[in-house]
């Protein structure tokens, strides 16, 4: 535990002692100040029978912040490490490949929840402004659960693709190719026939993004979402953790 801890102080402090980490989270501050505008502009002074927390990922501005922000944030975890050669020292140290996969991981979840944060004063300006009634702990928690688990798929997809590449673009460039993918499956699960029996349409029903975020969004949780993405999180960080290990036997 102190090895990972002391891994993750190094990984935080690459994500908020950079001029990048800073601009990353002021353009997400900026898209979801942009989201929040465009919310104002539609409603005006009448209340909703909708949540805010629901109203904002029905713009679409949380999906082009996630699938921006993932890349960008996960590029440099291992493929700036392999570039500068600072992969094998850390390798050769007494260090297991586990606990630098899990701290890499670790610190871009932090820094990626950071990075959400002005959403919550969002969240109240709009509630004021527009009348709302309905943002409560439920709600806000629920979307905020939301919020953790996409960023744990999107963020595994980064470190996957990080540790596949020396090249930071490269890896931003496969980082995006797979969250597209994801995001494209949950357009194709949304067309499936509710009640379809053929487990293939079954499988691809676990991929309805929009209308599980839409569930987190209103405060309802359901453990069938949350089984599928920190177990597909897992996956891809298993995944990562292979990539990382065959280093060893090269």
């Amino acid at each position: 535990m102190k090895i990972f801890l002391t891994l993750l102080r190094r990984e935080l402090a690459a994500f908020f002692l950079s001029v990048t980490g800073y601009i990353i989270i002021a353009a997400a501050a900026f898209l979801i100040g942009l989201s929040f505008i465009t919310l104002m502009k539609g409603l005006g002074s009448d209340a909703s029978p909708l949540p805010v927390t629901e109203l904002f990922y029905e713009t679409y501005f949380f999906w082009l912040i996630v699938l921006l922000a993932a890349p960008v944030i996960t590029m440099r975890l291992f493929a700036l490490e392999k570039s500068a050669g600072t992969l094998e020292t850390l390798m050769t140290a007494p260090v297991g490949d586990l606990p630098v996969v899990a701290a890499k991981f670790g610190a871009a979840l932090i820094f990626y929840l950071v990075m959400w944060l002005p959403l919550l004063a969002c969240l109240f300006i709009v509630r004021h402004f527009t009348n709302q009634t309905r943002l409560d702990a439920g709600t806000v928690g629920g979307m905020f659960l939301g919020i953790f688990l996409v960023g744990s798929l999107f963020l595994a997809l980064g470190c996957f693709a990080s540790a596949l590449t020396r090249s930071q673009m490269a890896a931003a460039m496969i980082a995006f190719v797979l969250g597209v993918s994801v995001f494209a499956l949950g357009f194709l699960a949304r067309a499936v026939p509710a009640g379809a029996s053929e487990w293939q349409s079954q499988v691809i029903a676990y991929f309805n993004l929009f209308d599980q975020m839409d569930d987190f969004a209103r405060g309802a949780v359901d453990t069938r979402a949350i089984i599928f993405y920190v177990s597909t999180a897992l996956v891809f960080l298993f995944l990562t953790l292979r990539v990382i290990e065959s280093r060893r036997w090269k």
